[in-house]
């Protein structure tokens, strides 16, 4: 029989779907947003109706059993219930008057809006997905499961890991009954530790502090924040203000007292205006990001002194903090860490049918670690058909020069997307949806900003380096497979690095080894030929304000409409006439 698990995250932000076999093999997992080129897909349903049928003829032909697998439990908690009964969950409910101030950074309406697109997303889960199924495959028997939200984070994150035995910390803005749950990972099963109750959350605070910076967390700009972060300095008031909001008292974090709402009504004095410079933020940003590690570090260390192990897997949209990252296993007991390449809710469709499988299949032995290119493909059909009305560019097919070509230009200066394989799963280009170029010039930095990505000059790039060479260019090297972590480049190396070396001296390093990706290894490997230097800058291939490109269409849009130099495709070179050599 032919059974798959179609696991859907149905959040609100960042839905996804994801596909696994009878055997427990994933065959596909992606965001919604890519699909849409909508970014984070907000109130949008993973399960598309232009998409599902082509997924499935592609990954479950005629199926005989198909699970669907959703990433929150369709029981809403009780407080949730009485605000619906109450109208609070409606548009004019969002207005209501005289409704209890909700022990929290954020107001009550935007709290209330959250739950209502939770709720109305839980509602709709999967109803596409069967329609489809019920017209194409009639026969096909459907079941249905849901799971705890934090557990399908957590499942993402120790599934995907290389561990027989961790702790695993779940940390981001709210779940079914909180913002935290804590888990020991041994041989395959995941025993909850503790899951925290209430309003307390570090998700929340950090939500909090991108509006005080002026950016959008319903945009996802906190990355924002951590890019400004090593701008700016401490400022004692507004670090004291932070720390009288939030108290730990071991797993446990909550908002101290009727006090709360008066400190966030002050944090609003420092909020940065609309017509105010964003280095105006700066210093708000270095001590909210400061306190942030702080509240981090208590957490895990109190994990690790719980558990006693020293291998640590986290999930949850903190996990995409990797400004923290690189440092907790300075700052803690751990000795090792993995972030699975999608640690916020995308990933939770993972985790979902994961979840799904080991239900039907207690005793399987554990997948080996999942790949991050997981994705959608860009076929060298889609390049012949398009080579036969294209007038603009010059495509030239290159198999077996192709990586040697890339290597040559960007070594003599050239801005090249690179596009490769399947795309990878989670919000960070890894080598398949990637913008290069030569790491060596910080002039490179500004180009790139102002030519492509339209972007602040603030917000660093990363480097991908050989893995074999980590440790010659970063302190205390860890691996860091999908741009999970930063680290310290030595400063000897930093003179090499201009374009990737931010203002403090770090970097948000992509580690590179032939066994996860033999094509961009390659391109590495022929770069550091032609320059010594086993690093290329690596971003997404996308504009601001837009997800990684999906379609070919998507790639030539960004390619005619910014200063890239060529587009490379598979073993097709695409170059604009104008710049033809």
């Amino acid at each position: 029989m032919k059974k798959y698990i179609i696991g859907l995250s149905v959040t609100y932000h960042d839905p996804a779907l994801a596909i696994v076999d009878g055997q427990g093999q994933v065959l596909f997992a992606e965001a919604t947003e890519r699909f849409l080129q909508n970014k984070r897909a907000l109130n949008c349903e993973p399960d598309q109706m232009a998409l599902v049928a082509h997924l499935l003829a592609q990954y479950c032909p005629d199926p005989d059993e198909i699970t669907i697998a959703i990433n929150w439990k369709k029981r809403r908690p009780w407080y949730e219930t009485v605000v619906n009964q109450l109208g609070c969950l409606s548009a004019p409910g969002l207005l209501k008057q005289g409704i209890k101030r909700l022990r929290s950074l954020l107001e009550n309406y935007k709290l209330h809006h959250m739950v209502a697109c939770q709720r109305q997303a839980i509602n709709l889960a999967g109803i596409n997905l069967v329609r489809t199924l019920q017209q194409r495959y009639p026969t096909c028997r459907l079941s249905f499961v849901d799971f705890d939200h934090h557990l399908t984070h957590a499942a993402t994150a120790c599934f995907t890991s290389p561990y027989q035995q961790a702790a695993c910390a779940v940390i981001d803005s709210f779940g079914e009954k909180g913002s935290m749950a804590f888990y020991r990972y041994e041989h395959g099963q995941l025993k909850r530790i503790y899951e925290s109750r209430g309003t307390g959350s570090i998700g929340f605070y950090y939500m909090k502090i991108t509006e005080l910076c002026g950016f959008d967390w319903l945009k996802g700009e906190e990355w924002k924040v951590m890019g400004l972060a090593p701008y700016g300095q401490l400022n004692e008031e507004f670090y004291a203000l932070l720390k009288s909001t939030i108290t730990l008292e071991g797993f446990h974090c909550s908002h101290r007292g009727a006090e709360l709402f008066k400190v966030v009504d002050r944090l609003q004095d420092f909020k940065r205006g609309i017509d105010e410079p964003i280095e105006s933020a700066a210093d708000l940003a270095f001590t909210g990001q400061f306190f942030f590690q702080e509240l981090m570090t208590e957490l895990l260390e109190h994990l690790h002194q719980v558990t006693g192990l020293e291998n640590l897997a986290l999930a949850g949209g903190c996990g995409l903090n990797s400004a923290f990252n690189g440092y907790i296993t300075q700052k803690t007991g751990f000795k090792s860490v993995h972030i699975p390449s999608a640690p916020a809710d995308d990933g939770t469709a993972l985790g979902a049918a994961l979840l799904g499988f080991r239900q039907q299949h207690p005793a399987a032995m554990r997948a080996p670690v999942v790949s991050p290119y997981l994705g959608s493909v860009i076929t060298d059909q889609a390049v012949e058909h398009f080579k036969q009305f294209n007038q603009a560019f010059t495509i030239e097919h290159l198999p077996g020069r192709i990586v040697a070509e890339t290597a040559k230009r960007l070594s003599d200066g050239a801005l090249i997307a690179w596009v490769q394989g399947r795309a990878e799963f989670g919000p960070r280009a890894l080598g398949n949806r990637s913008i290069l170029a030569d790491p060596r010039f910080a002039k490179t930095q500004d180009v790139i900003n102002q030519r492509i990505k339209f972007r602040e000059k603030y917000r660093p790039f990363a480097p991908a380096i050989l893995a074999e060479y980590g440790p010659d260019y970063f302190e205390h090297y860890q691996d860091s497979p999908y741009m999970d972590k930063t680290l310290t480049i030595r400063p000897e190396k930093r003179s090499q690095l201009g374009a990737v070396c931010h203002v403090d001296g770090t970097g948000r390093l992509q580690s590179v080894t032939a066994e996860r990706n033999a094509r961009f290894y390659a391109l590495l490997t022929a770069f550091y030929g032609l320059t010594d230097v086993p690093v290329l800058l690596n971003t997404s291939f996308n504009v601001m304000g837009k997800p990684l490109v999906h379609s070919l269409e998507d790639c030539l849009t960004v390619f005619m409409t910014t200063g890239l130099d060529a587009l490379v495709v598979n073993d097709y070179l695409i170059t604009k006439k104008t710049d033809e050599r």
